[in-house]
């Protein structure tokens, strides 16, 4: 592996060299990107570049031309994917070159995370790094040779003129290289069953930990470095790994990161939600695009934080957060768009980033008047806030019960004055040139979205947001579940497409078990094992039994891949671990059980080696290293009693209720009609039935 890295390098070396950007005049063509759906492919329809769709006939097109294939990878909020847009995509000379030696091929990464994963892991191992945007030449069968992330309009004219060169004049050189990849690639996260007994132990998981903690940044929050990526999963596992094992010093690192996080300019204080990173080491100033997964996971991750520490700056971001969702992301018909931009328009109508979300010093004072002073302190309108050309990102240094006291002010003044002042800058901002808007829907990131509101429910009580996450589900099962019980991944403008990935699967299996919990409507669940019975049909290894992430059915691909490691987002195949190890339960299924052990066993050795991008392989591991509980409530009070129970932040309980006679087997001959029992069981051993919901948890906990 390591001499095929090697050989890549050099050649990505050969082929890279320095240039100048350049501003381009736009030029307005139409090519066949006009007739697509994704926001990201559309925003191309009108370049020189004769750009098409990933498609057989595309893919057919290249084969009987036998011409090279470039493939350019990105998505609609990517700042760096409109800069080489604007630098060679829409230029005359690089889009003749391109278009008389090559195949042109533009492809969504949220709508085709799929050939997005194939083509990554190219450029990776070719190397070392990747992105977006992604750029990828191929064999006209698909097969990459050269890749790379953002080109200057020089190296990619010259990379483009050497490749097609080397094509015409040896093109046996070119699928020398072609083979020698393509064999790294089948190679990479290539994962044997482990046969030897499936033990966890929690001292592994702590002895683990110690390895991640040289990266925790203890003061600022996140990771030690220069930028600063929220992980909000990630932090979601040591938040309860700290709680079940009473580490302090881990507890106190993530409620810092929550801290810092919530008072930073990554999160915006106006409108509330988050912004995918920060590019310096106190979250201050944002990478300005807000994606629908983030925010997801971090409202998840911010109600079970209020859940367990009754904080109310967790409590505020959940609610502001759910605000900004709803008024910027939400369709009418009960689905979430993707993302917003990074840029936007500023005043002089040029693209900007963060342009929609930055002040002048001027334009506040005007503003807020005798409020601007005590504005100024508390938002750090000063050296600590500015950020270039005189642009404030807001920003907080100090907590509210320190600023209130500070200022003489009572906490109730203090939150009548902020809520003033971000309604009164919110109706001001609404008016300037908002960010572009993905409004393309992908099933995956709702079921993010839909885990979301039902955590924030539980943690809130808000029935709104259990409307919005029911809402949300059954837009999932009116338009996205197909006749034959598969998913499909993307919906835009009325339309279902996209065959669904192993991640759709996984999420929306996640969030329907999360809406049978707060409804207990046994429906839920029921969709989820069907899912779950589709996935092991057609996305299940046997021999591994670990999943793919395309279907059996998908053949247009150089590879079969499977997802493995955790990301921003967690891995499928983690996900669909857990999932399994939760329906094994309610269904006292022993294939489900037995697959979700052995999936966790195989990756064992590397999770603990490598926790940062095993953290949901150790969540689920925690279950198995720990007690685990399932707890049945059931009689006519059971939902009542169930949303008492999840008042409390119990992280390793499964939780099953019903208000009437139930079948299915964790309930089975549980129902009384005059009384609502709470039976709480532990390696099939069940504790004595109470009726005090305090009581059960008292079990729970010692």
């Amino acid at each position: 592996m390591r001499k095929i890295h090697f050989i890549y390098f050099i050649f990505y070396l050969f082929f890279s060299c320095n240039g100048k950007r350049t501003n381009e005049e736009n030029y307005k063509h139409t090519n066949d990107l006009i007739n697509e759906t994704s926001p990201y492919l559309l925003q191309h329809a009108h370049n020189p570049v004769d750009w098409k769709a990933w498609n057989q006939e595309t893919l057919d097109k290249a084969k009987a031309e036998n011409k090279l294939i470039i493939i350019s990878v990105g998505y609609s909020a990517c700042h760096w994917c409109h800069v080489m847009e604007k630098e060679s995509f829409e230029d005359e000379a690089v889009a003749k070159l391109m278009n008389d030696n090559f195949i042109n091929i533009k492809v969504d990464r949220e709508e085709r995370p799929d050939i997005d994963q194939i083509y990554m892991n190219a450029v990776q191992l070719m190397t070392g790094k990747g992105g977006w945007p992604l750029n990828c030449i191929a064999l006209p069968d698909g097969r990459p040779i050269f890749g790379g992330t953002y080109f200057t309009k020089e190296e990619w004219t010259k990379a483009l003129t050497e490749l097609s060169a080397l094509y015409k004049n040896n093109p046996e050189k070119a699928k020398e290289y072609a083979d020698k990849l393509i064999e790294g690639i089948q190679k990479s996260e290539l994962i044997t069953v482990n046969s030897n007994e499936a033990v966890f132990k929690s001292s592994e998981i702590a002895n683990s930990l110690k390895t991640w903690q040289e990266q925790l940044d203890f003061e600022e929050g996140g990771l030690i470095g220069d930028t600063k990526f929220p992980m909000p999963s990630a932090l979601h596992f040591l938040f309860r790994y700290s709680i079940q094992n009473k580490d302090k010093s881990i507890q106190k690192y993530v409620e810092i990161t929550l801290q810092k996080m919530a008072n930073g300019g990554i999160y915006d204080p106006i409108g509330g939600g988050f912004s995918r990173y920060s590019v310096d080491s106190k979250w201050h100033i944002p990478h300005f695009e807000k994606m629908l997964y983030d925010n997801a996971q971090l409202v998840s991750l911010y109600s079970d934080a209020y859940l367990a520490t009754k904080n109310e700056l967790y409590k505020k971001t959940v609610q502001e957060t759910l605000r900004f969702v709803e008024r910027e992301l939400m369709a009418t018909n009960g689905a979430f768009y993707s993302s917003l931009d990074a840029d936007s328009k500023n005043k002089a109508a040029k693209l900007e980033e963060g342009a929609y979300y930055v002040w002048k010093k001027e334009e506040l004072q005007s503003l807020l008047k005798s409020d601007y002073p005590l504005f100024q302190e508390y938002y750090n309108v000063n050296e600590t806030g500015l950020w270039e050309n005189q642009n404030y990102v807001l920003y907080k240094t100090q907590s509210d019960k320190d600023f209130a006291l500070k200022n003489k002010l009572t906490l109730i003044d203090l939150d009548k004055k902020t809520k003033n002042w971000k309604q009164l800058l919110l109706t001001v901002r609404n008016k300037r040139t908002r960010p572009h808007l993905d409004d393309k829907t992908l099933t995956s990131w709702n079921a993010l979205m839909i885990k979301g509101y039902a955590s924030a429910y539980r943690a809130l009580r808000n029935p709104h947001y259990k409307e919005i996450a029911l809402q949300n589900a059954n837009f999932i099962v009116n338009n996205q579940i197909q006749k034959d019980g598969s998913l499909n991944h993307s919906y835009k403008n009325g339309k279902s497409s996209i065959v669904g990935f192993s991640e759709d699967y996984a999420t929306v299996i996640d969030a329907f078990i999360a809406v049978y919990q707060i409804t207990l409507d046994e429906k839920w669940l029921a969709k989820s094992k069907q899912l779950a019975d589709y996935a092991m049909t057609h996305f299940l290894d046997k021999k591994s039994n670990l999943f793919y992430f395309t279907s059996n059915a998908s053949n247009t691909l150089i590879a079969r891949k499977m997802e493995i490691k955790d990301n921003v987002i967690p891995g499928s195949n983690s996900i669909l671990a857990h999932n399994l190890f939760l329906l094994g339960h309610y269904y006292s299924n022993a294939t489900y059980a037995k697959t979700a052990e052995q999936m966790l066993n195989n990756v064992k050795k590397e999770a603990l080696q490598s926790p940062t991008e095993y953290y949901n392989w150790l969540n689920l591991m925690l279950n198995y290293s720990n007690n685990y509980f399932e707890v049945a409530i059931s009689g006519k009070d059971g939902l009542s009693k169930t949303s008492e129970l999840q008042s409390y932040y119990l992280p390793n309980i499964l939780i099953a209720g019903a208000t009437k006679e139930s079948s299915l087997p964790i309930l089975e001959n549980r129902f009384m009609a005059n009384e609502t029992y709470i039976y709480v069981c532990v390696n099939k051993a069940c504790k004595m039935p109470e009726t005090d919901v305090a009581v059960a948890v008292s079990k729970i906990r010692n």
